[in-house]
């Protein structure tokens, strides 16, 4: 059984910070999403962007399953419903598009499964509120900026929103972002170094997430 939207959008509220990552080392895939998990995050999201990603997911539900029962791990850059049912039937926890499909948000509504889409516009976020989006992820958010939420939040009251793309791990960045009135951000190679996964220093990961996990606890 699929677990409820709002269980897992409370999820991404608690932790705030939603790392997203893909690789075609599973080994790599797993040490990542542990020291995630090691520094205090309980969502993570693996990307469906390579030639491996459907084995690697694989890999990482089961480490899950064994290992971090309380962890959320869902399945993002899911373009088409196709997707997202093979995803869905794998045992992933959530949907992230980098688009508003319509056809995607009818099978995830169908599957009981939380589907978070990707948008730029008021008029994208005005169809992913019509297929009954809860989390609206707001894509690119470098080229968006705080600023924009602080505009649409109004006209999109009952909506929350996550920033993914050019947000930064830092005090000042994230600071913005909350202000603005998002309740969880997305981040990739950012937060998740490339230098320090080529050189397999998990410690020094597991540092830099646990770093800026803690700016995000000490903000209201």
């Amino acid at each position: 059984m699929a677990i409820s939207a709002d269980t897992v959008i409370a999820a991404f509220e608690q932790s705030r910070i939603i790392p997203v990552f893909y690789h075609d080392d599973a080994d790599v895939c797993l040490a990542v999403m542990q020291a995630c998990y090691d520094a205090g995050l309980r969502v993570f999201e693996f990307t469906s962007r390579g030639a491996n990603a459907r084995p690697n997911f694989a890999i990482l539900r089961d480490k899950k399953l064994t290992d971090m029962p309380d962890l959320y791990l869902g399945i993002g850059t899911i373009k088409r419903a196709e997707d997202a049912a093979i995803y869905s039937g794998m045992g992933a926890d959530f949907i992230v598009s980098p688009i508003t499909d319509p056809a995607t948000a009818e099978y995830c509504r169908s599957a009981d499964i939380l589907w978070i889409p990707g948008c730029m516009s008021p008029t994208e976020i005005s169809v992913a509120e019509k297929h009954q989006a809860k989390l609206v992820k707001l894509f690119p958010g470098n080229v968006l900026g705080p600023g924009y939420v602080n505009a649409i939040k109004p006209l999109f009251p009952q909506l929350k929103f996550m920033p993914t793309g050019g947000v930064e791990p830092t005090e000042e960045s994230m600071s913005a972002w909350f202000a603005s009135g998002v309740v969880c951000v997305g981040m990739g190679s950012n937060l998740l170094s490339k230098s320090l996964i080529e050189k397999k220093d998990w410690g020094a990961l597991k540092e830099k997430v646990l770093q800026s996990f803690a700016f995000v606890k000490g903000m209201k």
